[in-house]
């Protein structure tokens, strides 16, 4: 069997499929193994918009952090931030305002170490490793601590993060517990796997769950419009991924339903 890459943290099991490089090989990255590679295909199988919609995903984070930029927003919380990849959150954000400050959140060994790299000597970004279904050890984290003022607006960013907690870990405490930390003006999004709209949504976190060692949990419209709770949707609300903010109107498909997760912004009175 072929050793793992020198870029391989110790400790790492790279037989077994994780949800950072699952998505890493979505998106076209190298940072990922054979274990996950295979999660993938499985996937793509039998959902073979996959790599659109991850692509499509990576694109709504870029317009959300362009859009709380545009808003005065120059500090940021991304939790379940993943691998790096093109466009990242500090990319965007110090392109928007060269001043921004961004923490990333991550549990994954190689999306850690592979964030320490290319953040190294970039003294307004650092990599925390901490659990979302920690919100208080994210908070008091020394990287979180000391590169955000939660006195002032923040955009917390909960990228296709919340559908791998169940119901019986409380995802709306812990969101609760985020929100509460924010100050006014501040704003949260989301994009959340979903179940309506299209039969095939049951099957493809079948086959994912079967797959990954972490379990997707789609949720209903509804229950996805309870994160936002103590936040008031900006326009267009809770929509498709290429429905929000589009960059031009050739960029929605005809139809959006197809994408299995829906997207928001919601900001904090």
């Amino acid at each position: 069997m072929a050793e793992d890459p020198s870029w391989v943290p110790p400790g790492v099991d790279t037989t077994r499929a994780n949800v950072a490089r699952v998505y890493d090989y979505l998106l076209g990255g190298s940072h990922n193994f054979l274990s996950d590679q295979d999660a993938a295909r499985a996937v793509v199988s039998v959902e073979p918009d996959a790599r659109v919609m991850a692509r499509a995903n990576r694109a709504f984070l870029g317009r959300a952090v362009r859009y709380l930029a545009g808003q005065g927003i120059t500090q940021f919380l991304d939790i379940g931030s993943g691998i790096p990849t093109q466009g990242n959150v500090h990319e965007v954000a110090q392109r928007a305002s060269p001043g921004s400050r961004v923490v990333y959140v991550d549990t994954d060994p190689v999306a850690i170490a592979h964030s320490k790299a290319i953040l190294s000597g970039k003294a307004n970004t650092t990599i925390v490793d901490a659990d979302l279904r920690d919100p208080e050890k994210v908070l008091g984290s020394a990287g979180a601590r000391k590169l955000l003022d939660l006195t002032k607006p923040a955009g917390l960013l909960l990228v296709s993060v919340l559908h791998f907690i169940p119901d019986g870990q409380d995802p709306y405490r812990i969101v609760a517990t985020l929100r509460d930390a924010l100050a006014p003006g501040s704003y949260l999004a989301i994009c959340h796997g979903t179940d309506e709209g299209k039969a095939a949504a049951s099957t493809v976190a079948q086959v994912y769950n079967r797959k990954v060692t972490t379990s997707v949990y789609l949720r209903s419209r509804p229950d996805i419009l309870r994160f936002f709770d103590g936040f008031d949707l900006v326009d267009p609300g809770l929509v498709r991924i290429p429905e929000w903010r589009p960059d031009s109107p050739g960029d929605v498909p005809d139809n959006p339903g197809q994408f299995l997760a829906l997207v928001g912004v919601g900001r904090k009175p």
